[in-house]
């Protein structure tokens, strides 16, 4: 496959993955992602959480391209986010109508807003009101019926979008069964828009499968595939899978960066470990299980580190 046939990969945003330390270090280590996302800020009792906030200020963030996500239920939780993105300099917001987190469907939030049309057009009309800001939509299938997107659709075609990233699965299903790629293909056929995969890409294989099946696809987004292999938009930009030598080199690049920035930031020995040890829950999933489990019994930081040697020595 000629580079000029590639598709841009997006790295999907995960909530207590992907934050700006995260990111910054898989650009500066790994690299292959066109755009990166924030995991997505929400008002919550009239105002932002600290965090949040500090995920999208832009000295926090040196990725060279960056879309902060917003979730929200009405117009007026829409409105706060985005004056609060133009504040810090974006002029572009990705919505999330694919959050399947029940407590949050529960409320209209992300997926959960996916049969309610009028709510749905009730956000994208209030996009009106910041003709300098770009948007794009993230969602899925629907909350729990496929056919809810295509509802959608007539809805999200009459309205200016930069893209649509499109999840094949049902909220309902949260990240599990199979992803319905025969659904995808029939909005795939009708949306306006420049569209974008997402749904259980982990390997160069799958990836290839979607750009053959979607041949005008306009990019795909990884998320847990990504947190598996970082390196997997590197090796599909350069049509060839790392060794394993090259592989482990890289993470333990990767690690140290982080590890450094939240020995930094972080107070003291447990919330330290807990924070590292977080990254282990999907990386490297092919690794020898005795190391992975020496790395999650780990209280002391001292301990920790020599395991992650271990499991990284090259």
């Amino acid at each position: 496959m000629q580079d000029e046939k590639k598709v841009p990969i997006h790295f999907a945003p995960l909530q207590g993955f992907t934050d700006a330390p995260y990111r910054n270090a898989h650009e500066a280590v790994f690299g292959g992602i066109a755009t990166y996302y924030t995991p997505f800020v929400r008002v919550e009792k009239g105002d932002f959480r600290t965090r949040e906030r500090r995920d999208i200020e832009p000295e926090n963030n040196t990725v060279r391209h960056i879309i902060p996500q917003l979730i929200a239920a009405t117009p007026d939780e829409m409105r706060k986010v985005i004056a609060l993105f133009q504040q810090k300099g974006y002029q572009e917001a990705d919505l999330n109508l694919g959050c399947p987190f029940p407590i949050l469907a529960r409320r209209h939030k992300g997926s959960g807003i996916l049969p309610y049309p009028e709510e749905v057009e009730r956000l994208l009309q209030c996009m009106k009101e910041f003709p300098d800001m770009q948007f794009s939509v993230k969602m899925r299938l629907g909350w729990e019926d496929p056919k809810e997107c295509l509802a959608l659709l007539p809805l999200l075609n009459n309205y200016s979008l930069k893209q649509i990233t499109l999840h094949a699965r049902v909220g309902k299903q949260q990240y599990k069964g199979e992803t319905d790629r025969d659904s995808f293909e029939t909005f795939y056929n009708e949306c306006r828009h420049p569209l974008i995969y997402n749904g259980d890409i982990n390997t160069l294989e799958d990836i290839n499968e979607i750009v053959s099946r979607f041949p005008n696809i306009s990019g795909i987004m990884i998320g847990r595939g990504l947190l598996a292999n970082p390196a997997l938009a590197l090796e599909y930009q350069q049509d060839k899978k790392l060794s394993q030598k090259e592989m482990l080199g890289k993470v333990k690049a990767f690690h140290a960066v982080l590890f450094d920035y939240y020995e930094a930031h972080l107070q003291g020995n447990d919330q330290l470990v807990n924070k590292v040890k977080t990254l282990w829950e999907y990386l490297l999933p092919d690794m020898d299980k005795k190391f992975k489990k020496k790395i999650h019994k780990c209280t002391k930081i001292e301990i920790y580190r020599a395991a992650v040697a271990e499991a990284l020595r090259v």
